[in-house]
Parts: structure tokens; C-alpha cells; sequence
């Protein structure tokens, strides 16, 4: 059975870089690249729930453009062998279908596995959007907020 590690430098330089790739491809509108950088076996699980397929994300991205900026900060990355499991907040500034904007924040875990080219495809996207804490912070805080206490910041970046 493989480890639950940290990402090491390396990958966590080439999983940043392809979350780079992503949030500017989403508001560039760039479907080659998002094309390449989603796998075929994607499902992506948009804050409010929606479930998407590739094909349907790509559907919603090109008809809808709703990504104006995202960013991303204090990722916790754990590789399993060639897949790495980001957790971390998200920030989407999107537009509203009827006019304006909107911002969205949450939390995000995404399942990222190298092919067998070499390349780093999202495999699972999910976004939980920030809510109300009726519970509160236990007194130990949590393992996770623990874990990304360590892990690098990135600056504004994705979705």
C-alpha cells in the first residue's frame, strides 16, 4: 500500500502551475487548454451542488463565461503515488446570469492525477461554499487547519 504524503517541491511547484493554467484558461476562455487540463473521467461539483461531467463543465464554461478571477491560498497537498489531493480555500468572482457579479467563497478539494504522458489532469473538483459554524472551533482546532498551517500560500489565483 502506497504512503499518504506531503506533495514534495516538485510537485507542489507543477500542481500550482496547473492550477495557474486553470484559472486563467476559465477566464480566458481558453476550451484547448481547459481540454487538456480536465480528464475525460472528470466530475466537477459546483458550490450549490451541480454536478458536472467534463463534457458539461466545458458545455457550461463556453456558453455561460462565468469566471471573471479566482484565487487560491493555503493548500494542503497529499500525494498517493502519481495522484495529489489539494484541499484549500477558493475565492470565484463570477458573473450572475441576469447581469453583474458575484463572489463566491469555500472550500475545495480536488483529486489531480499524472497520466501516462506526464500531464496533471483534474480528475474530481468539489466546492463547498463557506456557511454558518453553528458548532465552532474545538479546542484542539482542526486536523485539517492544522495540516495547512504548514503549507504554502499561493497569491491570487483559481477556481
Amino acid at each position: 500500500m502506497t504512503d499518504v504524503t506531503l506533495a514534495d517541491e516538485a510537485t507542489r511547484d507543477a500542481i500550482l502551475a496547473l492550477e495557474e493554467r486553470r484559472r486563467q484558461a476559465l477566464i480566458d476562455l481558453d476550451m484547448e487548454t481547459l481540454d487538456d487540463l480536465y480528464d475525460d473521467a472528470l466530475i466537477h461539483i459546483h458550490a450549490p451542488g451541480l454536478v458536472h461531467t467534463k463534457a458539461q463543465l466545458m458545455e457550461h464554461a463556453a456558453t455561460r463565461n462565468p469566471y471573471i478571477d479566482m484565487w487560491r491560498e493555503d493548500l494542503l497537498m497529499r500525494a498517493i503515488g502519481d495522484v495529489v489531493i489539494v484541499t484549500g480555500p477558493l475565492v470565484n468572482r463570477l458573473r450572475n446570469p441576469g447581469g453583474g457579479e458575484r463572489t463566491v467563497r469555500g472550500q475545495v478539494t480536488q483529486v489531480i492525477r499524472r497520466c501516462d504522458d506526464g500531464a496533471w489532469r483534474y480528475l474530481t473538483f468539489q466546492m463547498t461554499p463557506d456557511g454558518e459554524q453553528v458548532w465552532g472551533a474545538l479546542k484542539s482546532g482542526s486536523d485539517a487547519s492544522q495540516a495547512t498551517a504548514s503549507a504554502p500560500t499561493t497569491e491570487p489565483q483559481e477556481n
